[in-house]
């Protein structure tokens, strides 16, 4: 088998068990708005919406647990440097656990700030701090999660994520239903769901770790090293302001979206979980990208890292295009299968066309991200990330929300990704010298 063919090989492999793994992420979320979507009241859709934004800050805020974690521990696979290995998970699981303890500690605060900067009809609001009150106990396990499935991914072990991922997915589709349908438990009983799965999915990656895999030793003074802990909070710092950026465009545009009306609000839902369908998907392969890019810096190996840049932008547009297609084919059905409200079926099918553009400029993005994090070359992301939100997406959201137009509101969000891979990509015209350097970070 030549070069580029075992490069297809491994890369369609690790595609395949991503897209397996992601793929329920989505739809586990589809099944919450289906199930609360055909609810006789929209304010439980409507208010899980809302404050998933306030849960997008607090668990996605420490994104780089699973980030930044794949790049550091893809890098020493290709430097074949186990001890190191080890170390980069004990790391984050030590970070990770303290930022969860911190996060039930501060549960009330955390909450009350939230729904001072949330907007949304009494009712709604009502839906989300129930909502709120039950996930909020599933932190600690959030959190552990990322770092364990950053690990997986660097070590090109999908189908490690893909036990987790299923165990907690399907769990929590099953709580779902037993809890909202079964116990009438509403937004309540959704929070509950996650919460629970969250625990669940920590369950399977430690039966994973301690009875399929030898341990790597553990010892204090290593984990603990002050270079290495420096270099992982430079990398984490340039990711979380990074992710940040992004959380701010979308929570944004949900509040926006609020602003223009609960039914507004519950359109736009709809359409973002579709999105959201179609960026797990495309992130497939964006996590085969990132952990084959953090493999071959390990390696040093330039032509086989220009040959995965050029085939994970191929691999992005085109996944975009299947998505968009069978989208097309019948948008009414997918969102009738989301909620039974004439009214938002109609109201959706109206902004639906914004998908396209919308997925059509962010797949490059979603690849790009992937290689770049691969290539903990967190720096670029944070700068990208910055003028997509600040230059790209906010000033057309203001004023979409000042003329209070839904579709300008749209056209931000489409800005924001056409922003997002043009700098990404005047970024990756100049990465030569990066094969020089093997510490973290850019």
């Amino acid at each position: 088998m030549n070069r580029l063919s075992h490069l297809y090989a491994r890369y369609f492999r690790l595609t395949f068990l991503n897209i397996l793994a992601n793929i329920t992420v989505p739809l586990v979320g589809l099944v919450d708005i289906a199930m609360l979507g055909h609810l006789p009241d929209i304010r439980f859709m409507a208010g899980v919406a809302l404050v998933s934004i306030l849960f997008d800050y607090l668990f996605w805020s420490f994104g780089f647990l699973r980030m930044g974690t794949t790049g550091t521990a893809a890098q020493a696979v290709g430097r074949a440097d186990r001890n190191g290995l080890f170390l980069v998970l004990y790391r984050a699981l030590l970070l990770a656990g303290l930022i969860g303890g911190a996060l039930l500690i501060l549960q009330y605060p955390l909450r009350e700030a939230g729904f001072l900067l949330l907007s949304g009809e009494a009712g709604v609001e009502d839906a989300g701090r129930a909502y709120f009150n039950a996930r909020i106990w599933g932190a600690p396990a959030a959190l552990l999660n990322f770092a364990f499935l950053g690990w997986y991914l660097g070590r090109e072990e999908s189908h490690n994520v893909l036990l987790m991922t299923a165990v907690a997915n399907l769990a929590n589709i099953g709580l779902n239903y037993l809890f909202i349908i079964r116990l009438e438990m509403a937004a309540f009983g959704a929070g509950l769901a996650s919460m629970l799965s969250q625990y669940l999915m920590l369950g399977t990656a430690l039966w994973i770790l301690f009875l399929k895999k030898p341990i790597g030793a553990w010892h204090w003074p290593e984990v603990m090293d002050r270079g290495e802990i420096r270099s992982m909070f430079r990398l984490n710092r340039d990711i979380l302001v990074r992710t940040l950026g992004l959380i701010t465009a979308f929570a944004l545009f949900t509040n926006f979206s609020s602003l223009l009306g609960t039914a507004v609000l519950a359109a736009n839902t709809i359409l973002l979980k579709l999105q959201t369908l179609a960026a797990y998907l495309i992130d497939g392969a964006a996590f085969a990208s990132e952990s084959l890019a953090g493999v071959f810096r390990g390696e040093k190996n330039a032509a086989a890292l220009r040959r995965l840049f050029r085939l994970s932008l191929i691999t992005g547009e085109l996944f975009a295009l299947l998505f968009l297609g069978l989208f097309l084919l019948s948008p009414a059905t997918y969102f009738g299968i989301m909620t039974s409200h004439e009214s938002l079926i109609e109201l959706a099918g109206r902004f639906g066309p914004w998908l396209l553009p919308v997925l059509l400029f962010g797949a490059p993005a979603y690849m790009y991200d992937g290689l770049f994090l691969g290539l903990t070359m967190g720096k670029t992301l944070r700068n990208s990330m910055f003028f997509s939100t600040l230059l790209g997406f906010l000033p057309l959201a203001l004023l979409a929300l000042y003329l209070r137009n839904n579709h300008l509101l749209w056209g931000a969000m489409t800005l924001f990704m056409i922003v997002r891979a043009t700098t990404l990509w005047a970024a990756s015209r100049n990465l030569r010298p990066l094969l020089d350097r093997t510490a973290p970070g850019d």
